[in-house]
């Protein structure tokens, strides 16, 4: 008698849900375009981190960038803003609900140029966000003229040359309050991912400046944003390893290479030093690595700079547990009695 062969289903997450839970739809980017290799990242963390897609609300402004929720958490809630606006637009949706995740996700256009305004208030309020810039250096959806993100001496396809100073989005997040900044590279899968891991934990908001770069218009010769030149220029600032609260592993490290760094939810962020005086949590040091490292044509990556006791937005406000769109009418409308004791305390 041959015997019953049973099929194992699908791997499932500590919350019991398959990877196929958190991807999206079909992507209608151009074939080999960075932002793909950002949603299938997020896909990944989401899903190896346990998060309930239900609970993500998924913001963007608009351009290509603006295209990728669509192609991760398709159970999740999203919106999709105008131009430069997504910052308020997630400002008011998490203080409705702060028990929701929120990311949002913005492209060097997006955030360093009509949205440079709501960018600056976002990250001195440190709402608990993760924000994505997917950074090609150009504006891929309006035929790839330079972004304000684009460096100087950088080449367009068409032969002309960026001569303006480029705005580096990392440098100016942690100036203006933002606590947990960093950047990578779409192509680099170990790096991004683990850092999108250490976001999810962190309460607080994060800004991950991620080159992504355009196949169509910015991945020539001359171009500062191609996979050939983050290759030949990336400088990577530390081994970055993430160990979840609720996964214990055990691994040996040298003594005095790493900085260990609890997050909010009790995971452990593991910082590997490259560099010997390199300090995370020093927010001088950190804009003056970056300052160096674009004089001398290198493109850092890694976490520049983690601020976990700060404390978020949202804790400042004093909320209540319960989410203020839930909230009954009797709750959020003054009586009659308080409206007066106001107007009289205005006499």
């Amino acid at each position: 008698m041959a015997a019953t062969v049973t099929n194992p289903g699908p791997k499932v997450n500590r919350i019991g849900l398959p990877v196929l839970e958190y991807r999206g739809g079909k992507t209608t980017l151009c074939a080999g375009c960075g932002h793909n290799a950002i949603s299938e990242r997020i896909i990944d963390a989401m899903f190896e981190m346990g998060v309930q897609p239900e609970r993500v609300m998924k913001l963007s402004g608009i351009g290509c960038s603006s295209k990728s929720p669509a192609y991760f958490l398709s159970r999740s809630h999203s919106f999709n803003s105008v131009h430069g606006r997504m910052p308020s637009v997630a400002t008011g949706a998490l203080l409705a609900n702060h028990t929701m995740m929120g990311i949002g996700i913005s492209g060097d256009g997006d955030t360093a140029s009509i949205g440079m305004g709501q960018f600056a208030h976002l990250m001195r309020r440190n709402l608990p966000l993760i924000y994505i810039i997917e950074d090609n250096g150009v504006y891929g959806l309006t035929k790839g003229q330079f972004s304000a993100t684009a460096d100087i001496g950088s080449k367009l396809k068409t032969g002309v040359v960026n001569d303006l100073p480029a705005i580096d989005t990392c440098s100016l997040a942690i100036q203006l309050g933002a606590t947990f900044v960093g950047r990578s590279f779409s192509g680099d899968k170990k790096q991004l991912l683990t850092m999108l891991k250490a976001a999810i934990a962190h309460k607080g908001t994060v800004m991950l400046d991620v080159v992504s770069p355009c196949v169509t218009f910015n991945d020539h010769e001359g171009s500062t944003r191609s996979y050939k030149y983050m290759q030949d220029h990336e400088e990577p600032i530390g081994e970055v390893g993430f160990v979840p609260a609720f996964e214990e592993i055990d691994v040996e490290y040298d003594p005095g290479t790493t900085l260990d760094v609890t997050m909010h939810d009790g995971s452990s962020l593991r910082l590997k030093k490259l560099h010997e005086d390199y300090d995370p949590t020093d927010r001088a040091h950190a804009v003056k690595t970056l300052l160096e490292a674009h004089e001398k044509g290198e493109v850092l990556t890694g976490v520049f700079y983690i601020d976990t006791k700060k404390a978020a937005f949202t804790d400042l406000l004093n909320l209540v547990d319960d989410p203020l769109a839930t909230l009954k009418q009797e709750r959020t409308r003054p009586g009659r009695q308080v409206l007066e004791e106001i107007m009289g305390r205005l006499k």
